[in-house]
């Protein structure tokens, strides 16, 4: 199965480094992209400016709180695009609102995970890509003999 490329949309450093930790952890090894705004994510997705050669993502983890355009806003530039709005969008973020899960469910946003992102948080992420036919490519653990 072909790898996926990874676009993880987040303006914390810390949650940053803590994701991309646990795709470590996990043995993940698809490539991630990281912008750190909602501009710079639709900048990215449309191939604009430096992202001219990016690469189509096959998942997208979206934060909610973002600079310039937030998450729930991106959701729905996405949802009005029939190139984009086929991409799986987990949302990774604070806030516990029941309207806030069900505004993002319905722009087609695939999960809505609670920050901290622990690692039973992340395995519930990752059980949404089998929703979708996708799978995570994963190192070869070596086998001493």
């Amino acid at each position: 199965m072909e790898e996926i490329h990874i676009l993880l949309v987040e303006d914390n450093e810390g949650d940053i480094i803590l994701t991309l930790e646990t795709f470590s952890d996990l043995l993940l090894i698809n490539n991630v992209s990281v912008v750190r705004d909602g501009e710079e994510a639709i900048r990215y997705l449309n191939k604009e400016g430096d992202f001219a050669d990016a690469k189509t993502p096959g998942i997208i983890f979206l934060d909610i709180n973002l600079p310039k355009i937030d998450g729930k806003e991106l959701l729905t530039y996405m949802s009005n695009r029939p190139n984009l709005k086929h991409i799986p969008t987990v949302m990774l973020t604070t806030s516990g609102s029941k309207i806030d899960k069900d505004e993002c469910m319905s722009k087609n946003a695939s999960c809505y995970i609670l920050k901290p992102l622990d690692f039973s948080n992340f395995f519930v992420a990752i059980s949404c890509l089998k929703n979708f036919g996708l799978s995570l490519s994963r190192k070869k653990e070596n086998i001493a003999q």
